[in-house]
């Protein structure tokens, strides 16, 4: 059996880790360099850190933030929001990122995935997909669309088909949230994650929803993600990386 990825998301809004129910109402938690230090140390196998106003104050990711992470994190990570062109991609990847993470700039202008794999290698190229269950529809056939702008802009693409045109244009890997789990902590969205899984080739980690580490066990159970992402149920302390490997190896999955 594959290893299976555990990775955990720190939001960050002026240098803060916040958290928030399906994008709204968010509370401030603590440092995202000391908080992904932490996580590092207590054995999770990447971090995704999204500067998340950034692509709505029209402003750069903190590149600052992105360096001082590099100095005390020591496994991969990701970077997220603020990424609005090359030279963007460049700076995150060069002050020690591993992967950068575009939603908002792919849907608005999709040739900036073949460009960012040609530049950098589409292992560095990480698809964020926020997906909405609008129902089946003439142009969601999938029931699930794409939106933009942290939740706030519909754009009529189905998450399926705009999956697919990602990876046929270089994207290297695919981060799926479900903006109707997401913080609810009562599972992960499965049949848009499975749908999105079957549907390409490249690995999907799946976001939105995970609340206690049996959830972690039902969505490899039922999907073929390749990743799990938390956020909640380690931010408050009520799981620790180590509890959750463990109810996954329990749960007869192999784990790092």
């Amino acid at each position: 059996m594959l290893t299976k990825r555990l990775i955990i998301c720190l939001d960050v809004r002026d240098r803060k880790v916040t958290k928030g129910v399906k994008f709204k109402g968010n509370i401030d938690i603590g440092n995202p360099v000391e908080m992904g230090a932490q996580y590092s140390r207590d054995g999770v196998d990447e971090l995704v850190f999204y500067d998340i106003t950034a692509s709505a104050e029209h402003r750069q990711c903190d590149i600052e933030m992105v360096r001082d992470i590099a100095k005390n994190v020591f496994i991969p990570f990701s970077v997220g929001g603020g990424v609005r062109n090359l030279e963007d991609m460049h700076q995150v990847l060069q002050a020690g990122a591993e992967k950068v993470s575009i939603n908002s700039l792919a849907v608005l202008n999709p040739e900036i995935i073949a460009e960012g794999a040609k530049a950098f290698g589409s292992q560095c190229m990480v698809l964020g997909m926020d997906a909405k269950f609008v129902g089946v529809s003439e142009k969601i056939l999938s029931g699930y669309e794409i939106v933009i702008r942290g939740g706030r802009e519909h754009t009529g693409l189905d998450a399926v088909e705009w999956a697919k045109k990602a990876e046929g244009l270089g994207i290297g890997e695919i981060c799926l949230n479900s903006i109707d789990t997401d913080g609810v902590k009562e599972g992960y969205e499965l049949a848009i994650t499975e749908k999105i899984s079957q549907a390409v080739a490249v690995p999907v980690i799946a976001s939105g929803g995970a609340g206690e580490p049996k959830h972690i066990a039902e969505l490899f159970a039922k999907t073929s993600a390749d990743a799990a992402l938390v956020a909640s149920m380690v931010h408050f302390g009520t799981y620790s990386v180590k509890q959750i490997k463990q109810a996954m190896r329990e749960a007869g999955l192999t784990v790092r």
